[in-house]
């Protein structure tokens, strides 16, 4: 797969040569990637003259229900498998491949003014708690993590933590700006969230308890231009891609 990059970019930027019309690739991806996709997109832009990167980030349910109405999209990149699966199902997708995973990590204001010290304090009554929402990814992934440290800081915790939720996103960038802005004392989202924005606090969740989200990347059945994405998803899985998604927080797939 990796070596085939190289041919595909010279192929494609051949192909485009100067009379040819701008062309277009939309990529449909969750919002966690917004930062390294963009960046990534750029790269695959000056490789590629005469082509736009056009993106659509949201929560990866949000975009799954949008692609099975008919939104039209050459490549999804998921956080989870069961989006990825449900669009199988109805046969939109061609085959996907994990391209990168990521963990979970609490988040706190500037200047943590509730004065979170440790996870046992996401439960003290009084706290403001802010996650994704059940149904998107990064929201689940935060709750399978509250029931495994409920097996090290006993019966009730994930019950009381989920006392002190007051906003629900529909997207784990929604989940940051509210912690940005003060209006909540923590939040749980992604390693790659924390590297997107350094002027907030962190504590880590141990592994043994952390949740590994890994995400997958499929080229849409009836991609409008098939062709270029194939060669982004290519690009992705590539030494340079994975080397940009690893800058910005997220572990890349073993070759």
């Amino acid at each position: 797969m990796f070596l085939r990059v190289t041919s595909w970019i010279i192929f494609l930027a051949a192909c485009a040569g100067p009379a040819s019309s701008p062309k277009t690739l939309t990529v449909f991806a969750a919002s966690s990637t917004l930062n390294a996709f963009n960046e990534i997109g750029k790269a695959f832009e000056a490789a590629n003259p005469g082509v736009a990167v056009v993106f659509n980030f949201d929560g990866s349910q949000s975009l799954r229900t949008q692609l099975e109405q008919g939104a039209e999209a050459d490549v999804f990149a998921s956080a989870n498998q069961s989006e990825m699966d449900a669009l199988a199902t109805q046969s939109l997708i061609s085959n996907s491949q994990i391209f990168l995973s990521n963990e979970l990590i609490v988040i706190l204001p500037n200047g943590n003014p509730a004065n979170v010290q440790t996870l046992s304090d996401l439960a003290r009554p009084g706290l403001s708690l802010v996650l994704a929402a059940e149904d998107v990814p990064a929201g689940n992934y935060a709750r399978q993590a509250l029931d495994n440290l409920e097996a090290s800081l006993g019966p009730g915790f994930k019950d009381q933590v989920l006392a002190n939720l007051v906003s629900e996103e529909n997207n784990v960038k929604q989940v940051v700006a509210k912690i940005q802005l003060g209006e909540a004392d923590a939040g749980i989202v992604y390693n790659s969230d924390a590297v997107a924005t350094p002027n907030l606090q962190t504590l880590a969740i141990p592994a043994e308890f952390n949740v590994t989200a890994r995400y997958p990347i499929a080229v849409m059945k009836n991609a409008p231009s098939r062709a270029l994405a194939e060669a982004f998803v290519a690009y992705v899985l590539s030494p340079d891609g994975q080397a940009t998604l690893k800058k910005w927080g997220f572990t890349p797939v073993t070759p």
